[in-house]
């Protein structure tokens, strides 16, 4: 261990443990979670500070929207940030490049240490609101065959949540997928030329710094070509951004999920849509009464699925949800 990670918090922990902790933790961009603590990045250094998983009361993802909001038109789209609440209060906030980084490592927190929150103290007073709501809607004599498939559901929503790297990683593939193909081809070549751009703004900026042409200018040049290839680099094409890798890793998503339901005998999906979040929202369809069976519970998500569209507003937790498997359903065109 080069650096030693500063100790936020009352708790700490011994060097040795500590060095060992960090050497073996879980990565996810610049945060981990090891054993013994939660190592969490600075503006600057990767796992700069540690939190005693003891002393952590609540981890959780929290979003920043610019205008344009859920409809994803905003100019910067979303910024995301990893919470951690510890010891009386204290709170500690992290930003990250990737938001499914954050959510990542918040599945994994959630199936290891369930003893620690992953909802904000307001996003759980709006979920108990829901679940008011929801008992409210709720049928008051449920039929026998609605009652098993509800227990169907909720034992196979509990083996799901055992390995949450296998639906993580479906979703994320899917909304790779789904982006790369809504992608106008012209914006790559855009981005070649913003790109290529970048690179004479760099060239000239070190030729200016060579032939001393002015102070400014160097900050002027550096900050346009990072700007212009910063800007880029997630349109271009490249060894992880083309057709055929984003549909290799959705093929392989989805059979490693296949591999894994195959285990559980009578799955109540498909593995393409082996989802927490699609098992929850198809029991509540049940619990609602809007049907009785798994089949026209998973036709009636679909439906739901199908009619949300950037002009409807939800809350923050359902969006979260609604993202998290719609564009499962829509590469494989609700099949």
């Amino acid at each position: 261990m080069i650096f030693k990670p500063r100790q936020l918090g009352r708790d700490s922990i011994e060097k040795d443990e500590l060095e060992n902790d960090k050497k073996k933790c879980r990565r996810f961009g610049p945060c981990g979670v090891g054993e013994k603590a939660i190592y969490l990045n600075s503006f600057y250094f990767d796992r700069m500070y540690y939190i005693p998983l003891t002393s952590v009361k609540r981890a959780f993802k929290r979003v920043a929207m610019s205008k344009g909001g859920f409809t994803g038109k905003g100019m910067f789209a979303t910024m995301p940030y990893l919470v951690v609440e510890y010891d009386d209060g204290k709170e500690k906030q992290c930003i990250f490049k990737y938001e499914e980084q954050v959510d990542q490592l918040v599945a994994y927190i959630e199936s290891t240490h369930p003893e620690i929150r992953t909802h904000s103290a307001k996003a759980e007073k709006r979920l108990k609101e829901k679940e008011k709501k929801l008992s409210e809607k709720k049928k008051a004599n449920l039929s026998r065959q609605a009652r098993e498939n509800i227990r169907v559901l909720e034992n196979s929503y509990s083996y799901l949540k055992k390995n949450p790297d296998l639906y993580t990683e479906l979703s994320l593939a899917a909304k790779k997928k789904r982006t790369y193909d809504r992608s106008n081809p012209a914006y790559k070549w855009v981005a070649l030329f913003i790109t290529l751009m970048g690179v004479a703004a760099l060239g000239y900026g070190i030729y200016a710094l060579i032939t001393h042409a002015g102070f400014a200018m160097y900050f002027l040049l550096f900050g346009l070509a990072a700007i212009f290839l910063f800007s880029s680099a997630n349109v271009l094409p490249t060894a992880k951004n083309n057709k055929k890798y984003l549909e290799n890793r959705l093929d392989n998503a989805v059979a490693a999920m296949e591999n894994y339901v195959k285990e559980y005998p009578g799955f109540p999906v498909p593995a393409r849509y082996a989802h927490p979040v699609v098992l929850k929202r198809m029991k509540d369809i049940l619990l609602e009464g809007r049907t009785e069976t798994i089949p026209e519970a998973l036709g009636i998500l679909k439906s739901d699925l199908k009619a949300l569209n950037s002009s409807v507003t939800v809350e923050q937790e359902e969006f979260d949800e609604i993202m998290a498997i719609k564009p499962i359903f829509l590469v494989m065109n609700y099949e």
